[in-house]
């Protein structure tokens, strides 16, 4: 079974999927390392790790699908691909949802922001036409329909510039076309996320950044509000950060305590005991 129809099942089991996020072929492997059936690859954290830079559209389409294909190929469970807004116009986001598909994506979410977009949390964004939104999901809904083997995950961003009921009526319109899914980015209270939930059909997917605007709330009471997955896009990045930077602090002051783990751990983690598993069996 692909990975695209893996993820339809599993957004059908009626069970709140929890899903970290990934910006690399490492921290994508950790996730399934660690037992979880579904990952996300972050635009937040790619454009972080990649480029050293904030996500504010300054990423091209070469570099994220380049990121996915790496993504991917490190993983065995369907991983979820930040496409932005298409990078283009119908023409680019086809090519978008095709790109996500070759690289091995199981999704792709394609959003309503003016390019450059930025983080759905920050300052600054916009928003296209309700025109030139649909037009994005009807072109990435076709490229699926004409044999891309992904779904499709809807964003729309009008929350913060035309208020939850235009988000909403966006949502419910981007189902109609024909999206997999749909995501209204930032809502602002627990009854706004209760409303998403219920007027808009289908799977929808709710965003938990810490600091955000939208409440924090714990899987249970979002499986109560009848979500189908919860992403975290900036937990494991800010504690790989933090680690980072304690690590370093102490090592410029010239303390270098016990390791965190030892190297027969960062081996497993990286993949040694496969590649020696490997390496024996073609040895003989």
């Amino acid at each position: 079974m692909s990975k695209a129809k893996v993820l339809k099942a599993l957004l059908e089991s009626g069970k709140l999927n929890v899903t970290p996020c990934c910006w690399d072929a490492l921290s994508a492997s950790l996730i399934e390392q660690a037992g979880f059936p579904l990952a996300f690859m972050s635009g937040f954290g790619v454009s972080a790790a990649r480029l050293g830079q904030p996500d504010a559209g300054l990423i091209s389409y070469a570099e994220m699908v380049d990121q996915a294909r790496s993504i991917a190929n490190a993983t065995s469970i369907p991983v979820i691909g930040d496409g932005d807004t298409g990078y283009g116009n119908a023409l680019n986001v086809k090519r978008t949802v095709n790109g996500y598909a070759n690289a091995g994506m199981a999704c792709v979410m394609i959003e309503d922001q003016l390019a450059p977009k930025r983080c759905g949390h920050t300052k600054g964004k916009h928003v296209v036409a309700r025109d030139e939104a649909f037009m994005r999901i009807r072109a990435a809904v076709d490229a699926k329909n004409e044999g891309a083997d992904i779904l499709i995950l809807a964003r729309t961003d009008a929350r913060a510039e035309h208020g939850l009921e235009e988000a909403i009526e966006r949502a419910k319109t981007f189902r109609e076309i024909g999206a997999d899914m749909t995501f209204v980015e930032a809502p602002r209270t627990v009854e706004e996320m209760r409303r998403v939930s219920e007027e808009v059909e289908g799977p929808k997917m709710a965003n938990m950044l810490e600091g955000g605007l939208t409440p924090f709330l714990q899987p249970a009471e979002l499986q109560e509000l009848g979500y189908a997955i919860s992403t975290y896009p900036l937990t494991g990045l800010m504690a790989m950060i933090k680690a980072q930077q304690d690590a370093l602090d102490q090592m410029k002051n010239g303390i270098f305590s016990d390791p965190v783990m030892s190297f027969e751990d960062l081996q497993k983690a990286v993949g040694f005991d496969r590649y020696y598993e490997a390496e024996e069996h073609y040895r003989h």
